[in-house]
Formats: C-alpha cells, structure tokens, sequence
C-alpha cells in the first residue's frame, strides 16, 4: 500500500497518516450553521472533506464520517458575545426557528448533492438533538475545576491548560478580545469561552433548556466535542475546517476534550484555505457573496465548481470569477465529450502507469492539480487504447468525482451550455404559444416581430433554431 502523507495542521508539517485503527478512520468535519445557505467558500470545505474521504476509500479503508449540523449556540461574533445566529435568522424572515433550521438543513444538503458529494454513510448529528450529552460534557470539566461562572454563563478557564493554542502555534497574549463586541469584563482570561450561556430574562428566545447551571443553551465550541465523543469516541484520527477554525474553534475543542478525557483529542487535523471573489474575502457588507444556486441560475453545472475547486490545492487561497467558472465548465465539459462521444462504452484495462501516478498525487496531501493535469496527459496519450482511457478515467473518478460514472450525451450537451432539446409536444403551454406565433411570424416574412419573439423565447431560458422540418426548441 502506497504511504498517505497529509498536512498536519498539530505541528504545521506533511506526516504519513498512521490510523488508531487498522483498516479504519475515523473523520469529524465541521459542519454548516443552518441560519442561511451556504456560500462556495463555506462548501469548498465539504468538497474538500469528500475528495479526503474518497482518497482513504480509494486505500481500502473503512470511514466513520460526521457531519455537525449547528442549529443553536453559534452567536453572530464567533464568540461568546452577540445574537444567536439561528434566533437572528428566524427574526430576518419573521418565521419559527424550525422553520429556518429545516429550510436551510435541506438546502445545504441539496447543495451537497449537487456537488456531487456522497452523503450516504455520513452522520449529521443536530446540536439541539445531542443537548444532554453537552450538559454531562460540561458537569465533567466542572467536576474536574475547569469552570467558573459569571452573570452570563458558565465559562473555560483556558489558564489551566498550559498548551491552550497549541493548534497552529496561536500566540494567546496576542489575541485581542471585543474586536466586534464589548469585552466580557468577568472573563478571567481574554481566551475563556463560553460553555453554557444563560437566556437572558429580556431575551424571548425559542430555543433555550434547563441545566443544572440555570436555563439556557449550549456554547457553539461544546457542542462538537460532544457530539464527536458520542459518534467517534475519545479519540479520532482526522478533524478538519476552514482555517478560519483554527484559532479559536479548534483550540477549544481541544482544551475542552482533552481536559475531559486526559488524551490527545485528535491525530491529523486539516484545513481548507479561503475563497475571495473578485480578489476580496466573501462578505455580506461587500456584496460579493455567491451561492450555489447562482452558479447554476448563470447556467453552469455544479460539477464545474467541484471541477474548478480541485483545480486548486485544498490549502492554497483561490479567487473566484465568472470566467474562471466558465473555464472550468469548458474543460469539464470537453473531458465528458471525449468519454461520451470518442471512448465508448466498452470498458478496457486501467493504465497501470497512469494507476500509480494517480495514487501517488491523491496520497500526497491530496494534491489534486496533479491529479487534474493528469487527466489532460492521459487523454493527448495517443498510445493509449480509447477503452483503456476510458476506464482508467473512470478509476481517478472514483476520487474525484466530476460525475464520469454517469455522463452521458444528455449531460455533455448541459455541460457544454446547448441544454436539452425538447419536442414541441412537450412544451409547457405559454412556451408553445410563442413557437407557433414565431413560427406563423416567419413564414408571412415579418421577420422583425419573428426576432422579437425569439428575444422573448431567449430572456424564458429557451433557444429556438429553424431547421428544414421546422424549429427545433432547446431548454437552457
């Protein structure tokens, strides 16, 4: 078996992943606050932890895979100051919180499988469903002196851990506390965090428990330690999130576990690099936030932004733009072309050669341009049998997923921007009207009002071509 090398971010170096178990890894990643949809730079990370999943799939182990659903606690500074972004979110659309936890629960799941994304054997534990096993988490570190409480909560004390920041070598004199809240004047250390915070009697909140400590709800950090702890154990091999985690989130779940369980909480910890778009971070004041359902309104296949994030390395920071979009859908598109229309559908022999260089790209730190550049060799490879390339393809897709096990002429002509040709009986109504009145239009020569017709097709998303047998309509 061909070494895994991956980038630890416990110690900032590439090291050969070793699992606790043989033949078995065990893989929290941090999952979406469902107050809103998430943005490319939020599902860079789920792309990211599929194609991880994919390449220890492809070495023949077995995964235990969680994903977290945050639907309480996580408050609008990060931190232990502001909204919580759930309740925010329900006032926004003047709607029950269940409202908005399972409309954006669904849609984050829709975007997943959009992307492509296997879902099937992953848990998506809710932090409001796993509230005792936060309460029994958190009566342990205080049984062990690790809690204090003030006004507002129950608090870390993160003095008590001489390795606090550990993670990413964080200088915790250097953290400045209240960049975007008033400092917390009862916080013992600018670093303690919130363990349980107490519902404030002016507050109408629709989500809030009773604990041993007063009625509340659980602090954004505690909940994937325990919620980890149920599903994975004391100790997992793989963590991973946006580097935006690691100073604060990260640190504190690996104070918190640790001090509950006396072990080293996690063996390989990994994070994702930023999206900017258009050159600047992905942010609501700049108006520059993209969804996933933007991408396809502008007429582009998910799997071009799967195709387009690959192209990049998971730990390199990546700027988005229309046109590099577009460039990604053109390449993909002439990848499905050649599998389709020159490789046919007969399986060959995968490429021995071209088999382990693939190995050898995945297994190092994932490193999926080579692994992209790859595909370009192989398919200029004029001594390679057309079969052969066609299952020597469909083998790094088992990594990469950009959707070869299911291409077909249907989704050639999607990806390349032709949609899909409709017969005219299968128009819907107001569609078919305006055909036959372009139609009846041509055929008198008033070819001005024909053209506007044709405008008036094309802003409804369909294109229209006269052929000898009459027009021919396409759904964009």
């Amino acid at each position: 078996m061909k070494p895994i090398l991956l980038q630890n971010t416990l110690g900032n170096k590439k090291e050969e992943f070793v699992p606790r178990k043989d033949g078995v890894v065990t893989m929290y990643n941090c999952g979406p606050t469902v107050y809103h949809y998430a943005h490319i730079g939020n599902l860079r990370a789920y792309v990211f932890a599929d194609v991880l999943k994919r390449m220890f799939a492809y070495n023949s182990y077995d995964i235990k895979q969680v994903i977290n659903i945050t639907d309480v606690g996580h408050l609008t500074s990060d931190a232990d100051e502001g909204e919580d972004k759930i309740e925010s979110g329900a006032k926004r659309e003047g709607v029950k919180v269940q409202k908005i936890i399972k409309q954006y629960t669904d849609a984050f799941m829709d975007d997943m499988e959009k992307l492509n994304i296997d879902i099937e054997k992953i848990d998506f534990p809710r932090a409001t469903e796993n509230i005792p096993e936060q309460i029994v988490f958190i009566q342990t570190l205080d049984e062990k002196g690790y809690t204090y409480k003030t006004s507002d909560g129950i608090y870390f004390d993160t003095s008590l851990r001489d390795d606090y920041g550990k993670l990413g070598n964080i200088n915790t004199k250097g953290l400045e506390e209240g960049a975007r809240v008033e400092k917390n004047k009862e916080k013992k250390n600018p670093t303690d965090f919130a363990l349980w915070k107490f519902s404030k009697p002016e507050e109408q909140r629709q989500q809030e428990w009773d604990s041993p400590w007063g009625v509340g709800f659980p602090g954004w950090h505690i909940e994937c330690s325990a919620m980890s702890r149920k599903l994975l154990g004391n100790q997992i091999d793989v963590h991973t999130g946006g580097v935006d985690h690691i100073p604060v989130h990260h640190n504190n779940e690996i104070a918190q576990t640790e001090s509950v369980t006396g072990k080293q909480f996690v063996n390989y910890w990994m994070h994702n690099e930023f999206i900017t778009v258009d050159g600047q971070k992905i942010a609501k004041s700049v108006g520059n936030t993209v969804f996933l359902k933007n991408v396809i309104d502008k007429g582009f296949s998910p799997l071009s932004l799967r195709y387009w994030f690959l192209t990049a390395h998971y730990r390199t920071q990546s700027n988005f733009t229309w046109e590099a979009l577009e460039g990604a859908q053109t390449a993909l598109f002439k990848l499905h072309k050649h599998f389709v229309e020159e490789y046919g559908a007969k399986d060959g022999e995968v490429n021995k050669e071209y088999k382990n260089r693939f190995h050898e790209f995945i297994n190092d730190d994932l490193d999926t341009p080579k692994a992209i550049a790859l595909i370009w060799d192989l398919t200029k490879d004029e001594s390679i049998p057309k079969e052969d390339k066609r299952s020597t393809l469909l083998e790094f897709d088992k990594v990469l997923g950009l959707g070869l096990d299911h291409s077909n002429k249907k989704l050639v002509d999607l990806l390349s921007g032709r949609g899909e040709k409709l017969e005219l009986g299968k128009l819907p109504k107001t569609i078919k009207v305006l055909v036959d009145e372009r139609e009846k239009a041509r055929k008198s020569k008033d070819f001005e009002k024909a053209d506007k017709l044709r405008d008036k097709l094309k802003e409804k998303g369909y294109e229209i071509e006269d052929k000898e047998d009459g027009p021919e309509v396409t759904k964009n």
